[in-house]
């Protein structure tokens, strides 16, 4: 079974955290799997829209690739839970807070 290579460039920038898309080339045609720029391009526009890499233009030439990070903002009321049950397991303790 082959892997997309879709998945295969997701990796390559998740591993590196981010770099520039002749950096990729680079690393995409030493594993022997060069592609065209035009197809090259689509895959990066198809991770784009799905949300899981950010392109930028570093200059004219060269665009900076880097894995998007999901911020988790933690709710209010499940953080004061979160404390209340954790002072709660520690109080449960005989001795403990002595």
């Amino acid at each position: 079974m082959t892997i997309p290579v879709k998945n295969i460039i997701f990796d390559k920038i998740h591993d590196a955290g981010s770099l520039t898309d002749s950096e990729l080339l680079k690393a995409l045609a030493k594993d022997d799997r060069a592609i065209a720029e035009d197809r090259f391009n689509k895959l990066l526009l198809d991770l784009e829209i799905m949300g899981l890499i950010k392109v930028s233009w570093l200059s004219k030439d060269a665009r900076r690739i880097e894995v998007v990070e999901e911020k988790v903002d933690e709710d209010e009321v499940d953080a004061s839970n979160r404390r209340m049950e954790e002072r709660d397991y520690e109080a449960s303790f005989p001795g403990a807070g002595q």
